[in-house]
């Protein structure tokens, strides 16, 4: 079978999988957000019991693997009556584990901010969570971009291991093609190339444009 005949044959689940790949993607990065800016300031709260609960979060997802976390979340919680969709337990899973490693990123971008920032918005009489908001975070963001540009690519990556709790993604979709028709260098060929193109002319130039906006509006371009 030549690889054209493939792509006629097999084009409609590989298509599914990709849009099933892409929504995985799109949550896992929103939680991996939320979570990172959450976790990463309050290990900077004055608080040790908010900064105790920080670093278990951050040490747990850092330091167990992406696939034991998604075990425990899709086959374990369901022991102690929290049931997730596997859908919905897929991109959680990935979210919260990039999301820990994300912590350190915003931790350290808000640490790099000049103390004179600090001191200025201490001047205006700016409540805590005012001068984190409108002066610290956006500097903080232009600091925190270009590294969280690999980190999106680690997480579109991280999404093909979803597949091992059954999320039909573009992985699973492959892999069912190659058990079928035993043609290995299409399939995952095709997945490599799919993946690829994601990552290098989607994800790569959105961020890249994200620095170059944040970057403008601070004055820093």
């Amino acid at each position: 079978m030549s690889y054209l005949d493939f792509l006629a044959v097999h084009s409609d689940r590989l298509v599914d999988g990709t849009l099933i790949t892409i929504a995985q993607f799109v949550l896992s990065a929103l939680v991996a957000v939320v979570a990172a800016l959450l976790s990463g300031l309050m290990k900077l709260a004055p608080s040790k019991p908010v900064r105790a609960v920080a670093t278990v979060y951050i040490e747990i997802f850092r330091g167990t693997s992406l696939l034991v976390q998604l075990y425990w979340i899709f086959f374990v919680l369901p022991l102690f009556g929290i049931n997730l969709e596997k859908f919905t337990a897929g991109f959680v899973t990935v979210g919260l584990c990039y999301g820990a490693y994300g912590a350190e990123l915003v931790r350290g971008a808000v640490l790099s901010v000049p103390k004179g920032q600090w001191e200025a918005a201490l001047a205006l009489n700016m409540s805590p969570a005012r001068r984190m908001w409108r002066i610290i975070l956006p500097q903080a963001l232009v600091g925190m971009l270009p590294p969280w540009g690999n980190l999106m690519v680690e997480i579109l990556k991280g999404t093909a291991l979803v597949a091992l709790i059954s999320v039909t993604d573009l992985m699973f979709e492959t892999r069912q093609i190659n058990n079928n028709t035993f043609l290995s260098a299409q399939a995952f060929g095709t997945a490599l190339i799919i993946y690829y193109v994601f990552s290098r002319f989607l994800i790569t130039p959105l961020m890249r444009w994200l620095e170059r906006v944040m970057a403008r509006k601070i004055g820093r371009a």
